[in-house]
């Protein structure tokens, strides 16, 4: 079941995450997760949430296409 992060009991969890999760984006994007479709799309996890991204390296830049809670 998908529920909008922002009604998630633990804002706090979430705030958290998502600041751990800027960090590590901004170090090494791809050392983060698995790789999908392409070259460029990575699936993670930083609980309470999941995360999918695509990683612009000729314009050092990475692009978060969905997040959700983990249930």
């Amino acid at each position: 079941m998908v529920v909008p992060w922002l009604a998630y009991d633990d804002r706090e969890a979430v705030t958290l995450a998502a600041a751990a999760l800027e960090v590590k984006l901004t170090v090494e994007p791809l050392s983060i997760g698995e790789s999908r479709e392409s070259s460029v799309s990575r699936l993670a996890f930083e609980p309470p949430l999941g995360f999918t991204f695509d990683v612009i390296a000729d314009d050092a830049m990475v692009r978060i296409t969905a997040i959700w809670l983990l249930s």
